[in-house]
């Protein structure tokens, strides 16, 4: 299935080690008593995609993920979460529809790339908020071990 149903979002500072084997992250330390905050979407309205980008003649390789996030109805509180994403370098694990869980932010941290705020035109038109975050990488992002998720969350 496609989509995602979550988003945990830590600052990058507060990351202090990712250790990946077999090629998943078996953990994540964090700093002190920092922890990861939960965001939850609506169906059909988040997505990740990962691309990657190759360059033959100068040899550059990296994959671009982009995180879109949209949160509905335009409030205060939810503005300014924007904006304190739109500021900050991140490390964000992703919840897709399948239950499995990828991690964001591994090689470098995740910025903001765009958002914005709409109040829709029609009655039925969404009224909310959009962010794009996106993570440069070496590689695809790694899925990341369901059992060391619920340690995580704040």
């Amino acid at each position: 299935m496609g989509g995602i149903v979550e988003a945990l979002i830590a600052n990058k500072d507060d990351v202090t080690n990712i250790s990946v084997a077999s090629d998943m992250v078996t953990e994540i330390t964090m700093s002190s008593s920092a922890k990861f905050k939960r965001y939850s979407f609506a169906r059909n309205t988040g997505s990740l995609t990962s691309s990657y980008t190759i360059d033959q003649t100068t040899g550059v390789r990296y994959v671009a993920s982009d995180l879109v996030l949209q949160f509905n109805r335009m409030e205060t509180a939810k503005r300014i979460e924007i904006s304190a994403l739109a500021q900050n370098d991140l490390v964000v694990i992703v919840k897709d529809a399948n239950g499995k869980y990828w991690l964001l932010g591994k090689d470098e941290p995740v910025n903001a790339t765009a958002g914005d705020g709409l109040t829709g035109t029609a009655r039925a038109d969404r009224n909310g908020y959009s962010i794009t975050l996106q993570d440069n990488s070496l590689e695809m992002p790694y899925e990341v071990e369901e059992s060391i998720v619920s340690g995580l969350i704040g």
